[in-house]
């Protein structure tokens, strides 16, 4: 077994111009691995995960550095490691009044869901299954107090 990249640093941006130009050589010669991480770990600071290109990787950032779309964990003269953060699931929600709309966010904030306003609409962040947050949105289901947007 391969022992993993240790990934110990955010060194950069892709779209920094410095950096994007060694990315660019780098690419010409098939050297530039995507790291594609679920948004739901972007908080995180240490964890094992495997490029695009089959490297072991073990990320551990310091608390003063955060992951984000487009972070170069590595770049020297034979590759590149630049994370791919996938696209972020919503669920869209529409309260039926002001008062579904006041029990709807005091249900989101008491299960710290991340949120989105867009005018009377509250587009929670899904970090893992929908079926997990349709469950805690069954009482205001229910009762006709709440309803999913598609």
């Amino acid at each position: 077994m391969t022992s993993p990249l240790v990934l110990g640093a955010n060194v950069g941006d892709r779209a920094d111009p410095s950096i994007a130009e060694r990315l660019h050589a780098l690419a010409h010669a098939g050297r530039v691995e995507t790291l594609q991480i679920d948004p739901a770990d972007l908080p995180r600071r240490r964890f094992h995960a495997i490029t695009d290109a089959g490297t072991p990787c073990f990320v551990e950032l310091p608390r003063s550095q955060r992951l984000r779309d487009g972070a170069v964990l590595w770049l020297d003269d034979t590759r590149a490691v630049v994370v791919r953060v996938g696209e972020q699931r919503w669920l869209t929600l529409r309260p039926v009044d002001l008062a579904a709309g006041i029990e709807l966010g005091h249900l989101a904030g008491a299960l710290h869901w991340r949120v989105r306003f867009d005018g009377g609409l509250l587009r929670v962040a899904l970090d893992g299954p929908e079926d997990a947050y349709l469950a805690r949105l069954r009482e205001l289901r229910v009762h006709d107090r709440v309803s999913i947007v598609d």
